[in-house]
């Protein structure tokens, strides 16, 4: 598991090889993986947009920018946290993620930028 703070928002990932949904002989590799938002302030937070950039071992390089995260734009209390899980494919076997969120702090109406830690993607078989 890999975490960062920013802002006093705690973004932890966790990460899960889906072999079920992976081909390696046709460069098809599955990964899901769980983050976890923990809102250390002392105000309520709601995450409104998502940047994710996507690299693969053979350069491949893909950008995904929308609303939210899995459909729904979180609030997040002071003290709480919000967990998801979602998933991303690679073309080779390793890859990496990061990116980050803009959150809203629901008492001033300030946005803010929250980093999310970058994650290797590997699938197990090449670690040997």
């Amino acid at each position: 598991m890999v975490s960062k703070v920013t802002e006093g928002v705690k973004i932890s990932v966790e990460l899960f090889y889906q072999p079920e949904y992976s081909n390696p002989f046709q460069s098809e590799f599955m990964f899901a993986y769980r983050i976890t938002i923990e809102n250390n302030n002392l105000f309520p937070i709601q995450l409104l947009r998502r940047h994710w950039w996507i690299v693969d071992s053979n350069a491949d390089k893909r950008e995904v920018e929308g609303e939210g995260v899995i459909g729904v734009q979180p609030i997040i209390a002071p003290g709480e946290k919000y967990q998801y899980i979602s998933g991303s494919n690679l073309k080779s076997e390793m890859g990496l993620m990061t990116g980050t969120y803009i959150m809203e702090n629901l008492v001033s109406r300030q946005q803010f930028e929250v980093k999310i830690p970058a994650f290797q993607m590997e699938a197990p078989f090449k670690r040997n």
